[in-house]
């Protein structure tokens, strides 16, 4: 899987994937109120408001896009309607030729870690017949519960060519209060790093495509650079998503520490500052009906900012 990430980014120059993560105040009043006109002021009406909200993202990116990465909490949020919402996501981003990574954070005892990858990125058995229930091809992973919790996606990424990005060092402001923490003189984070090490290579690559890298992936946050340099030197076959792009201050400048030396190695995430470009002042002329074009707008300016970074 990761060879067509990989290969997905070199068509598109552009080592970004953008984060599906609506909320109904990202979403312009013209599509919520229709939404709601059809659906009523019901879960279903906000389901319906951001499905229209996603397609009209998608379709005004995937062809400057490898990825998308819907934050399945979104959906959630809004029951059963949100996530028929993030299914039918999914499912229009992959017709449109685009990588999805399922924001999904799921790590726990073996059996539930076992369903979560088979209704992730596996095949469920109902009778005689089988089913892709979400259909990922890639997914973020949880690994404080241990290798009883990572392994049995490994096992699913291995049967059908899918992908994790495990939490290693997270963007978030408070993420050392664990994952800086110190055991025998080693961070936490650097201890992670070495079991994503193992746990990659159990699952591999092996397509030429690939360029040495394996289908078990990193989560580090571009608001810790100096962190991610020092985890691009050890996890070197590890792919790694980069959120804290933008509305978290990430900048271009910031990246250049966890990309290798042929400028692959890493996909950096934006979402608010891509999804709601339209609401902010540089993008304002776009309006809330060109709110796709604003998002594409920015995308432009983000592959460009990425671009000049890493020369």
């Amino acid at each position: 899987m990761i060879s067509k990430l990989i290969a997905a980014i070199k068509k598109t120059n552009a080592p970004i994937v953008v984060g599906l993560d609506p909320m109904l105040d990202y979403v312009p009043s013209f599509i919520r109120e229709a939404a709601f006109a059809e659906c009523g002021e019901t879960l279903e009406g906000a389901a319906e408001a951001i499905w229209v909200f996603n397609k009209g993202l998608i379709d005004a990116t995937y062809d400057l896009i490898p990825a998308v990465k819907p934050q399945i909490a979104m959906y959630e949020q809004f029951g059963i309607p949100g996530l028929t919402a993030y299914k039918k996501t999914v499912d229009y981003a992959k017709s449109r030729g685009l990588v999805v990574i399922g924001d999904i954070k799921r790590g726990d005892i073996g059996s539930t870690s076992g369903a979560y990858a088979t209704g992730h990125i596996g095949r469920v058995q109902v009778g005689s017949q089988s089913y892709a229930p979400f259909d990922a091809d890639m997914i973020t992973v949880n690994p404080y519960m241990g290798s009883d919790a990572v392994n049995p996606f490994i096992k699913v990424c291995n049967e059908f060519d899918k992908g994790l990005f495990i939490l290693v060092k997270t963007s978030n402001p408070s993420s050392g209060e664990f994952q800086d923490r110190l055991v025998d003189g080693t961070p936490v984070y650097e201890l992670v790093a070495d079991m994503v090490n193992k746990w990659g290579a159990a699952c591999p690559d092996p397509a030429p495509e690939a360029c040495g890298y394996t289908n078990v992936g990193a989560v580090v946050g571009a608001t810790y650079p100096e962190m991610g340099k020092r985890l691009r030197e050890l996890m070197p076959g590890a792919f790694i998503l980069v959120p804290g792009y933008g509305a978290q201050g990430g900048k271009g400048k910031d990246l250049t520490g966890f990309f290798d030396d042929n400028g692959l190695g890493a996909i950096v995430n934006s979402s608010r500052g891509i999804i709601a470009a339209w609401k902010k002042a540089e993008y304002a002329s776009f309006g809330e009906g060109g709110y796709a074009d604003a998002a594409r707008a920015a995308v432009l300016d983000m592959r460009e900012d990425i671009g000049r970074a890493l020369g």
